[in-house]
């Protein structure tokens, strides 16, 4: 059978059903690791989007009465149906993401935390309550959803990324539009169906496929309340201005330039080994992967650099239908086009290429999307691989004389999503948590990604807006709070007016 009969026209999900685009334009996806077309997707214009926006806007006023017992129960058989179908999850997530079965596993795991933090929702919506603040008044605060709400994700967490930022937006009530990434939107279909299966009413959760022409109506329309999304800085920076102007809730989570800072007093070997899974996992396609190693005094660049350089020329690149493999392909031929270049750039601006992973041999029997591990060192900050993240497996080594170096290398970069540092010195720890100017930070940790029911979220230009993701932050970000004071005077009560200023004393306010 050829590819062309195998490839299928996806649709979007509208009001609990799949429907057919109508603009007439549509994309392709990819296996990344065959590099054949999958399937045809739908590109949906501005009046598709609007109708969608209208369909959860009248859906949405009887989620907002549900008892959050009964929302609760929705999640919950949505749980249990995700590690029912997993497998299945996996298989969608490898074929269209090109990740390993392995590392597609991790990732449902971390997507239901995200559940299970949106399951303690009834924890989360508690307000609070003052009695007799003065002149027999009760004051109390209630959390109320938002309406329709927004959220974008990216390729590189097909099933993660659209859970940790939707799952407690429907958990409090709101009615959620999903634009998923147009690489990679099987997966996300799929979790239409498991919440149609789970119970959740038409219309509350809604997958609308497209490009910008549908994030833009997203971010204009005046029935949007609050926008959540994960991608690149432009582009996370584009979505915080254009969604604020338009009077939108905006949390825009951008991309991330992590550092590994390793001490003369760490065990270089362990260190490795966590430099490896953590720079490499994935094709480095993470916006929490270790970019670098800023590595402190000479003796230990040169020794961290050969133990590296021996562990990653025994790395495997390949296809996730090997039991073996390391790391996939990167997502599109276009990325790694842009990754070759960073290389070729990094090496005219005088890099050492340690380990050259640009030609690996798979390529010479796969049309798949592959670059092997590639590590340079000899890097300075003033060239370009220092300065932008790389969206995958470019990874350098800097050499730095102390740690004050490189905490102020750090701190002068424009992204600070995550850090992390390997040492054996308590003091030189709590010295890096104090002075490091980074929203996530981790000590001999290889990804200080936080678990679920932590806040997530970068410093600096990683990170637009006030909210998280992950954590209990979220429900705050997709409720608004009303305070009411409340009276009830006894008949017999002097009810003469008063034009002072309401005050907290036992007099009538």
């Amino acid at each position: 059978m050829t590819v062309q009969q195998e490839m299928k026209t996806l649709t979007h999900f509208i009001k609990g059903e799949e429907v057919a685009g109508t603009s007439g334009r549509f994309t392709e996806v990819y296996n990344p690791s065959t590099g054949e077309v999958i399937a045809r997707v739908p590109l949906a214009s501005k009046d598709e989007v609007k109708h969608a926006i209208q369909l959860a806007k009248e859906a949405f006023p009887a989620w907002k009465k549900t008892s959050i017992g009964r929302r609760v129960e929705v999640l919950h058989r949505f749980r249990q149906l995700l590690v029912e179908r997993q497998d299945k999850l996996i298989n969608m997530i490898c074929q269209e993401s090109g990740k390993t079965r392995e590392d597609a596993k991790g990732e449902i795991v971390r997507g239901i935390e995200s559940v299970d933090m949106a399951i303690s929702a009834p924890q989360m919506l508690k307000g609070e309550y003052s009695v007799n603040v003065g002149g027999n008044i009760n004051a109390f605060s209630a959390k109320s959803p938002l309406g329709v709400v927004a959220t974008i994700a990216p390729f590189n967490f097909p099933v993660m990324v659209p859970l940790a930022i939707t799952s407690m937006a429907v958990a409090v009530g709101n009615a959620v539009i999903l634009k998923p990434s147009e690489r990679v939107p099987i997966s996300a279909l799929y979790l239409s169906q498991l919440w149609k299966e789970a119970g959740l009413p038409d219309g509350i959760w809604t997958v609308v496929n497209g490009d910008k022409e549908a994030v833009d109506e997203l971010l204009e329309n005046k029935e949007i309340q609050a926008i959540s999304f994960v991608g690149s800085t432009p582009v996370a920076e584009y979505i915080y201005q254009t969604g604020t102007k338009h009077n939108k809730r905006v949390a825009a989570f951008g991309g991330g330039k992590n550092f590994m800072i390793v001490m003369p007093d760490a065990n270089l070997e362990q260190t490795a080994n966590a430099f490896l899974g953590a720079a490499y996992g994935a094709a480095s396609q993470r916006c929490m992967a270790i970019s670098g190693a800023l590595v402190v005094g000479k003796d230990t660049e040169q020794r961290f650099t050969e133990i590296l350089k021996h562990k990653i020329s025994q790395l495997k690149v390949g296809p996730y239908t090997e039991q073996d493999v390391d790391f996939g392909p990167v997502i599109t031929k276009q990325s790694k086009e842009t990754i070759i270049r960073y290389i070729d750039g990094a090496v005219t601006e005088g890099a050492n290429l340690v380990i050259d992973g640009r030609h690996p041999k798979v390529c010479e029997t796969s049309n798949g999307f592959y670059l092997g591990p590639t590590l340079l060192n000899n890097v300075t900050p003033e060239m370009t691989i220092f300065k932008e993240e790389v969206f995958g497996p470019a990874r350098i080594v800097v050499g730095v004389d102390t740690l004050q170096e490189a905490i102020d290398l750090i701190n002068d970069h424009e992204l600070g999503n995550g850090v992390t540092m390997f040492t054996s010195s308590g003091a030189a720890a709590r010295r890096f948590q104090e002075e490091i100017e980074v929203g996530m930070v981790g000590v001999n940790v290889p990804i200080p990604i936080p678990v679920g029911y932590h806040n997530f979220g970068g410093w600096k230009r990683s990170k637009f807006g006030e909210g998280h993701m992950f954590g209990p932050d979220q429900a705050r970000f997709f409720t608004k709070a009303k305070t009411i004071s409340e009276r009830w005077p006894d008949e017999t009560e002097d009810t003469t007016s008063s034009f002072a200023f309401p005050s907290n004393n036992d007099a009538k306010s």
